[in-house]
């Protein structure tokens, strides 16, 4: 569908029927959940929907790409751009955990959506950009001695895991604590594993402490 210049009402209405769908999606999955539930739970016409989406898997990826959108915006806005590598990196993890917690619903429907086709490349690709990014950052750290000299991309795909699991634990029920005593779990635990000492990872989580209470 050809890209249309919507009016701040235009963009509010269409937020609200994702937002809508979003909450269906997880409640009852992607096959259940017609457009005319949607639309129901919106309160607005069918026709309006298709004004904004071609059909239902189009606005079920537009949901997809603007969570990753709106995820990569918060990291981003979280990371000191005049920290360390190590530093940003905690940054990154202790925003990305808190930030899968505020929107749980919508991870629950993506995990168990995952494997279908129609999003695994979405998913995939969001993956494959979030790594590249902290093998960029551990690159650097490597370079100046602060980060453990191993394969960047291994150690990438490590922190992506650390935080998914841990994040899917919590919203699963399985880990009860507090989302902001997970997040700065996860943050020390990917210090630690990738810090090139103790001595290094001390620092980096004084650097931390510093920052959350100046």
């Amino acid at each position: 569908m050809e890209d249309r210049r919507l009016t701040a009402q235009g963009r509010e209405r269409k937020q609200q029927l994702m937002a809508c769908a979003g909450r269906l999606f997880a409640e009852r999955g992607y096959n259940e959940t017609r457009v005319i539930d949607i639309v129901r739970e919106a309160g607005v016409a069918k026709g309006l929907f298709y004004w904004y989406f071609e059909n239902k898997e189009a606005l079920f990826r537009e949901l997809v790409e603007s969570t990753r959108h709106r995820l990569r915006v918060t990291q981003a806005e979280a990371m000191d751009p005049a920290a360390g590598p190590l530093l940003q990196i905690r940054q990154g993890t202790v925003a990305s955990v808190r930030f899968m917690a505020e929107h749980s619903h919508l991870y629950t429907l993506l995990r168990a959506e995952g494997m279908d086709r129609r999003v695994e490349d979405l998913l995939r690709r969001g993956t494959d950009i979030h790594a590249a990014d902290t093998s960029a950052l551990i690159q650097r750290g490597i370079a100046e001695g602060t980060i453990r000299d191993e394969d960047p991309t291994l150690l990438a795909y490590g922190v992506l895991s650390v935080v998914a699991n841990y994040s899917h634990f919590h919203r699963t029920g399985r880990l009860s604590m507090d989302v902001d005593e997970l997040a700065d779990f996860v943050g020390r635990f990917v210090v630690r594993a990738l810090a090139a000492d103790e001595a290094v990872a001390d620092e980096v989580e004084a650097g931390a402490r510093t920052v959350r209470t100046g």
